[in-house]
């Protein structure tokens, strides 16, 4: 079974590959890039595509094809992402260099305003801009994704009416489950399976549910909804682990990222609170990821729409938004 996780902030250190080879994962996305610069980014890049050429059980993915090669030879696809634009500089015409080296999917903003629309946190929720419909034009010339998660309501609404291929929400729960401003409401999740596109649920415990512990049949409650919503065709995975939450981070360092990011305005304590995290037991690190499918099909969800959820339906649409090989 093909096996995809749309975003891994985690794999800002490489250290932990082994554990997504270990769950049986056929393609991950890096988030190569958030609040960088354009020269750093540049530079992480460079780091990661030597990383891929010095391993044989890892491959660059630039389309749908090096996926099923990815299924094919047991390697680890490698989908280089961007959590916002920042990267970009303010810069449509590094679209396509970003994508000739191999980047393939982008998130529109993160949280806050930006060149091109309005962060899910800004309060005015202002919507696209005229640049960010040049970019989104750009975007889809270059076949690279546009990923609609952290954007705010009025924004993503006016994206993906400007959108002439299908778009993502790589990371982001339902709303109506959990009403956190990073979960999508159901008008948006509507648009997104309107394009044709994927809404990848994620496994932040605090978009999930509201208190502790989480389990993974409130994860589950998600892709339900939203399978009921728009279709099992429209839902994927796009679990979000990252290095600030247990078990690998100590209590001290994800303290300290946190505090971090409060203090530099990128996250809201409201929306973002304190750690520890803790996802849930049984899918707590990218090692259990093969354990998902039971877990859905105990759920009801027949074998067929488990593939889908577990990666068919992120491939379906790498296929109709990436260069063809």
């Amino acid at each position: 079974m093909m096996k995809i996780d749309a975003v891994s902030p985690l794999l800002e250190k490489p250290e932990f590959l082994d554990l997504y080879r270990a769950g049986g994962t056929t393609c991950v996305a890096p988030t190569i890039a958030a609040h960088d610069s354009t020269i750093d980014t540049f530079r992480t890049i460079s780091g990661w595509l030597a990383r891929i050429a010095a391993r044989d059980d890892l491959l660059l993915v630039r389309s749908a094809a090096d996926v099923d090669r990815a299924l094919r030879e047991d390697k680890l696809g490698i989908l280089f992402h961007f959590q916002g634009t920042a990267p970009l500089e303010g810069n449509i015409g590094y679209v396509r260099a970003f994508a000739e080296l191999g980047v393939r999917a982008i998130m529109l903003t993160y949280n806050a305003a930006g060149p091109f629309g309005d962060g899910c946190e800004e309060p005015r929720n202002g919507g696209l801009t005229r640049l960010g419909r040049r970019l989104i034009e750009e975007m889809e010339a270059c076949g690279v994704l546009l990923d609609l998660s952290h954007t705010g309501h009025r924004t993503t609404m006016d994206a993906m009416e400007a959108a002439t291929k299908p778009v993502a929400f790589t990371h982001s729960n339902a709303h109506a489950l959990h009403a956190s401003p990073r979960n999508i409401r159901d008008d948006q999740a509507r648009a997104a399976a309107a394009t044709g596109g994927v809404v990848g649920v994620t496994l932040v415990p605090y978009l999930i549910k509201q208190g502790k512990p989480v389990k993974v049949d409130d994860f589950i409650d998600h892709i339900a909804h939203f399978a009921d919503l728009v279709g099992v065709d429209h839902v994927g995975l796009g679990m979000d682990y990252y290095w600030g939450q247990q078990p690998f981070a100590s209590d001290e360092m994800a303290m300290s990222m946190w505090q971090s990011a409060v203090d530099a305005g990128v996250w809201d304590p409201a929306t973002y609170p304190a750690p520890p995290h803790y996802y849930p037991e049984g899918l707590d690190t990218p090692a259990e990821l093969g354990n998902l499918p039971a877990a859905l099909e105990r759920r009801g969800f027949a074998a067929d729409e488990v593939a889908k959820i577990m990666g068919g339906n992120w491939y379906r649409l790498y296929g109709q938004i990436f260069p063809a090989s």
